[in-house]
């Protein structure tokens, strides 16, 4: 296979069920073990990180409300707690 780029050998650890599956993908695509892996690697993308305002998220009661409208001491409750 001829790279575009400068490629560099790496090693990994798989459990027994990860290599099994592994090799049944190689022989089911016909494609060698380490280009799935290189593939699965390109494609990965970290799962999302939480809301970053999850205190807020749920606070106003619907479209066109305000936090602004909100109690202060209930925003407040349990803060610094």
């Amino acid at each position: 296979m001829p790279y575009t780029t400068l490629v560099r050998k790496t090693s990994l650890y798989l459990d027994d069920e990860q290599a099994e599956r592994l090799a049944r993908l190689s022989r089911a695509e016909g494609r060698p073990q380490a280009e799935i892996i290189r593939e699965a690697i390109a494609e990965y993308r970290p799962p999302a990180s939480g809301d970053r305002n999850f205190e807020l998220a749920g606070c106003v009661a619907g479209p066109g409300d305000s936090i602004a409208d909100l109690d202060v001491d209930e925003l407040m409750r349990g803060f610094g707690e």
